[in-house]
């Protein structure tokens, strides 16, 4: 079985890993913040357009992501040594183990599907931003600032990484790994049954797979990923704030996803990365009127593309075996 490739695909990473050579400094790191909203956007990609679960509120595992490498590196967690590492397992566990719960509560039995997941991922993740705002221990209204940089070491010998190059090699690294181990998961026998369930969930159970478990390891892994994403904004932003958890994030998101194409994890990578230029573009152009029209481009994208602008460009074709759900 011949493993498909896309030159494009490998073109796109390659310039990606390439910037350094011709891209300033101060570019350079706003690149960095780039990739990592669009890390943010591959873990919504997956879900959405492998699963079928269309989630409002995936902000909230990214903040919680967000705020498990802030309270660790700070130092205020009692008992957890304050390491980057232990910031970064506690950032993909968490969300994920609460992914995964939330999951199974919500899939067993009949079930929630289609809007009504959607309203209730969106609940939780207003409820977090209100809960967030209140609770002074994680900072409160203000948030937590001054988190401590990535660390190499320790002690005297410990590196602390503030440069852009550095930041940008690292989180580029992460992008990758993220985009090859999605992908794996895609082109497995589990990606199969998850496009197999989107398709037809009542066959799928027919047949005897269980769903909701399916579905909720599905929620587990996506939400890992944007707690990760989450940790890397901790990090690089050296600040959290309840934002990061609620409501206007969890839009972003999904415009970014929409807009690139749901189903194409590179196409959803990309979209996140032109979209957030394009705000940055229109915001200094349009002023306050940059939302109307970017929400106008999401209008039209989704009504007459509704896989998304990128997504035809950078579709992978499933190796022969593997293209029974979708």
């Amino acid at each position: 079985m011949r493993r498909p490739s896309s030159p494009l695909t490998v073109a796109v990473w390659a310039v990606l890993a390439l910037c350094p050579l011709v891209v300033d400094d101060w570019n350079l790191g706003l690149l960095a913040q780039l990739m990592i909203y669009g890390i943010f956007a591959m873990s919504l990609s997956f879900i959405w357009g492998q699963g079928g679960l269309l989630c409002f509120g995936q902000a909230l595992f990214f903040g919680l992501g967000a705020y498990a490498m802030a309270l660790t590196t700070k130092g205020l967690l009692p008992g957890v040594p304050a390491s980057a590492l232990v910031g970064f397992l506690l950032a993909l566990a968490l969300p994920g183990t609460v992914a995964f719960l939330l999951g199974l509560a919500l899939f067993r039995g009949r079930g929630l599907v289609g809007p009504y997941f959607g309203i209730v991922t969106l609940a939780a993740a207003v409820i977090a931003e209100r809960l967030a705002v209140n609770w002074n221990y994680i900072g409160g209204f203000n948030g937590l600032l001054d988190i401590p940089p990535l660390t190499f070491g320790s002690g005297d010998g410990a590196i602390e990484i503030f440069e852009p190059l550095p930041i940008f090699l690292i989180v580029f690294g992460a992008a990758l790994v993220v985009y090859l181990l999605l992908l794996g998961l895609e082109r497995s026998p589990f990606g199969t049954v998850l496009r197999g369930i989107r398709d037809n969930e009542m066959r799928a159970a027919f047949m005897g797979y269980d769903v909701a478990r399916y579905k909720a390891a599905s929620f587990a892994v996506a939400a890992a990923v944007a707690g990760f994403a989450g940790a890397l904004f901790a990090i690089q932003f050296a600040f959290v704030s309840p934002a990061i958890l609620g409501f206007a994030l969890s839009t972003e998101v999904l415009i970014w996803v929409a807009l690139g194409g749901k189903e194409v994890l590179l196409a959803a990578f990309l979209g996140a990365l032109v979209v957030k230029s394009v705000e940055n573009v229109l915001s200094d152009a349009l002023g306050q009127y940059w939302l109307l029209v970017l929400g106008i481009l999401f209008i039209l994208s989704v009504v007459l593309l509704p896989r998304g602008l990128l997504a035809p460009v950078f579709r992978l074709r499933l190796p022969r075996g593997l293209r029974g759900g979708g």
